[in-house]
């Protein structure tokens, strides 16, 4: 004789699967991660003007999102901007990648579960720099950087600087975020006119010897730096390179792909 009890109890838990596996089936569809299209800056593109001759290279990747306010032409153009600052310390950036990304709404705000899966998912060469709308993080800052110190809850973040609409004065910013990255440091300056001061501006953009020393220190243990050879190291001169109607200079080589503030 069956037993009544274990058979409700059976047909209780059937209909609650049932209805679970309908609630999920009726839930919309994310947009998948995608590279649409890619720019390249060059070593040529990012040339700088100080003295002495470069001592290091950097690689950077740059990610945006299809839909946020950031276009191309202004994030290529705060690369250039910012790599006279870093050449104070004799890094060049050698080379500049933006990958323009579509995917999911939530990807376009600063906030940790949904950046560290963003960050994952892109699979970008460290350090990358991510140009997002805005930031769900509390407190909030118009930009932030994840160094080695500051990622232990986070990962896949690590090595990354991220960027809001809301920030001001782009290259002295991206400049600043970076150094932190670099020296792995969450330090600020008192120096008048550094760098690394609390509040960027267009006149703080000054790096003393000292500060250097540990940027250049730090990043080449954690690779994110390469020695360059001494007939690399020199400063060619620089062509300005022609614009276009779209904002982006011809130089950068933008190529469609078909597959598929401070520091916290």
């Amino acid at each position: 004789m069956l037993d009544i009890k274990a058979v409700a109890f059976v047909a209780t838990c059937f209909l609650a699967f049932s209805a679970a596996s309908s609630s999920r089936a009726q839930q919309p569809l994310e947009a998948p991660l995608e590279e649409l299209r890619n720019w390249t800056l060059a070593k040529g593109d990012l040339v700088a003007s100080p003295t002495q001759p470069f001592a290091y290279g950097l690689r950077l990747e740059i990610a945006m999102l299809r839909g946020t306010r950031w276009s191309p032409g202004v994030i290529l153009d705060t690369v250039k901007r910012a790599a006279p600052i870093l050449a104070q310390c004799g890094i060049r950036i050698d080379s500049a990648q933006l990958h323009e990304f579509t995917g999911p709404r939530r990807y376009r705000y600063l906030s940790t579960p949904d950046s560290r899966e963003f960050a994952r998912r892109a699979g970008l060469r460290k350090p990358a720099v991510f140009f997002v709308d805005d930031t769900r993080m509390e407190p909030a800052f118009e930009a932030e950087a994840i160094g080695r110190a500051n990622a232990r809850a986070r990962p896949e973040m690590t090595d990354t600087v991220w960027i809001t609409r809301e920030t001001r004065d782009l290259p002295v910013a991206l400049a600043h975020e970076l150094v932190h990255v670099l020296a792995n440091s969450g330090n600020h300056s008192s120096l008048p006119g550094n760098l690394m001061r609390e509040q960027t501006t267009p006149f703080n953009t000054k790096l003393v010897r000292e500060q250097c020393t540990a940027i250049v220190a730090a990043a080449q243990a954690n690779g994110l730096l390469d020695r360059l050879p001494p007939s690399e190291g020199k400063r060619p001169s620089r062509v300005p390179p022609e614009r276009v109607s779209d904002g982006v200079p011809r130089a950068y080589s933008g190529t469609p792909n078909t597959a598929t503030s401070s520091r916290k």
